[in-house]
């Protein structure tokens, strides 16, 4: 990775915590936005910030019994995603129900564990927010391992992820099985909100999954377009913000998210702009 980094000129590139840093923030500019594409897609926009909570009641778990926080809160964010998909598939309750009860548990819980711990407030900060430029190796590791799993999961079933999104009662008579699909789906989103955390916080993780998708489909006509354009500019965001907040000494996952909202707005002025014209 040294090498890698050498040809950079630039004082961030130079040091060993933002080198880390920077590798961590740009393979997760790259998988949120993978599996964010169909999250939005199914209107499912905020699932992010529900098993967000949900994760953060896992690491205040994790602090409680003594077990490693990314453990415990991968555990529970995929406990809680395949819980949100199966009140949403059974019909039981509409997904937005569902989603604000998987929201409110996850908080509750949250707190509850983390009044019975002994969590800091540096350490609750640090998963609130982001603690991106404390990632050690094995965290880069776990990233580039997640990546890879979430990049080629959703490439090799893209088009039966796609038609699942899209319609969901066109996928089952079509032969598909939908309610697989979109218990992976919910699972990736689970692992990818677990290890974006590191990144951009709980508080903030649901942007990444969406706000450079929400830009690209602005910019693109058709679903392939829109995927390739969302993981460019999750990339660009995620090592542009960390890039300007480390030379303006700022909040690293508030920048990352406050780039990526300007990232959004330009085209949305643009447009706004020329349809008043």
């Amino acid at each position: 990775m040294n090498a890698v980094f050498e040809l950079c000129p630039f004082d961030v590139c130079q040091r060993e915590f933002m080198q880390r840093a920077l590798v961590a923030a740009f393979l997760i500019g790259l998988a949120a936005p993978a599996i964010g594409v169909f999250l939005v897609q199914r209107r499912l926009s905020l699932m992010g910030d529900g098993i967000g909570h949900v994760a953060f009641a896992g690491i205040a778990a994790g602090f409680l019994f003594g077990i490693a926080p990314v453990s415990t809160a991968l555990l529970a964010a995929v406990i809680g995603a395949v819980a949100l998909e199966f009140l949403r598939s059974r019909g039981r309750m509409a997904g937005d129900v569902a989603l604000a009860l998987i929201f409110y548990g996850g908080i509750a819980g949250a707190v509850f564990m983390t009044s019975l711990s002994n969590l800091s407030n540096a350490n609750l900060i640090g998963y609130l927010f982001g603690s991106v430029v404390t990632v050690d190796t094995m965290d880069v590791t776990l990233s580039a391992a997640i990546a890879i799993a979430v990049l080629g999961t959703t490439f090799l079933l893209r088009k039966e992820l796609f038609a699942v999104c899209y319609d969901e009662d066109v996928a089952r008579t079509s032969g598909l099985n939908a309610r697989a699909l979109n218990l992976l789906i919910a699972v990736i989103a689970a692992v990818t909100v677990a290890v974006t955390m590191r990144v951009v916080g709980i508080l903030l993780v649901s942007a990444m999954l969406v706000l450079p998708v929400a830009a690209a489909l602005q910019l693109t006509r058709s679903f392939r377009a829109t995927v390739l354009v969302s993981l460019a500019l999750g990339a660009i965001e995620s090592v542009g913000g960390l890039t300007v907040a480390y030379y303006g000494d700022y909040p690293p996952g508030a920048t990352i998210v406050l780039g990526a909202i300007a990232v959004f707005g330009i085209p949305a002025t643009f447009r706004m702009v020329t349809s008043r014209g």
